[in-house]
């Protein structure tokens, strides 16, 4: 798939909370360039971009962020942003009107089902925790656009801090776990009995004790289970060999091989 460097501009960037922000971003070239059209129709959920970051002195590397959402009719890519250090201190602080250079589209998504599994009733569960909630949006958005109505699990320490809620709800039924039982079911995602419900697939993204427990919950149930790495990556095209994962084939780079993985393929105990 080729890979573009583009310049966009922050349509709008949505504080979600204290440490979450949420931007929109639009190309800067005309809808009706099909060059540029093509790219975003060609993104797949589960890929990530590389973004750089001008605003700070400091940050040298390009950061890389998860697909959130894609309007591929307004030329916009949406980008949920924790704030974890001063590049992504930089990157919430933006404004309206700002500029931002991205590579786009990276890495390999997530598995879609086959014709044969929407007939059959394909039935999936997906699960986020914390910042690992974003790139579950846009493939609700896309599974529902093949005619499957997935089911989301979202966690979050306390109620306050669970992202995009309604929007989650636009795609599919949202259950909710928290920390402190301020929202849904108390205590770990795990704990939430809807994960023991007959379901087609897992998809799964989040911190990774998160991710290994909802795995061994699913190889339990004989569910197929796929998740999304959050390894350190530096260049986002294989090179650096900064985010090398083991897996049953040898070790492979994160950002070319992955970020998505089948859980079989992972040296998970």
């Amino acid at each position: 798939m080729r890979k573009t460097a583009l310049d966009m501009t922050v349509a709008e960037n949505r504080r979600l909370t204290s440490n979450y922000s949420l931007l929109v971003l639009q190309t800067k070239c005309a809808p009706t360039n099909q060059e540029n059209t093509f790219q975003f129709i060609d993104i797949q959920p589960g890929q990530f971009v590389q973004v750089r970051i001008d605003q700070s002195k400091t940050t040298f590397l390009r950061r890389p962020i998860s697909v959130n959402f894609v309007c591929p009719e307004r030329q916009e890519l949406h980008l949920l942003v924790r704030l974890a250090g001063k590049g992504t201190e930089a990157l919430c602080n933006l404004k309206a009107g700002d500029d931002l250079n991205i590579i786009l589209p990276l890495g390999n998504g997530f598995s879609l089902p086959t014709e044969d599994q929407v007939r059959q009733g394909f039935n999936p569960l997906l699960v986020g925790g914390g910042v690992g909630v974003a790139p579950l949006l846009y493939l609700g958005k896309c599974l529902l656009d093949m005619g499957v109505k997935p089911s989301f699990l979202l966690a979050a320490k306390s109620e306050k801090d669970l992202l995009l809620i309604e929007r989650f709800r636009e795609f599919g039924e949202v259950y909710i776990s928290t920390d402190d039982g301020s929202a849904g079911v108390p205590g770990l995602v795990t704990a939430n009995p809807v994960l023991q419900q007959d379901w087609s697939s897992i998809y799964c993204c989040g911190p990774m004790p998160m991710m290994k427990a909802v795995a061994r919950i699913a190889k339990a149930n004989s569910i197929q289970c796929e998740v999304s790495l959050e390894n350190t990556m530096a260049c986002g095209l294989g090179a650096c060999l900064c985010c090398v994962e083991d897996t049953v084939e040898g070790h492979v780079c994160v950002c070319t091989d992955g970020p998505v993985f089948n859980t079989d393929m992972l040296k998970w105990e």
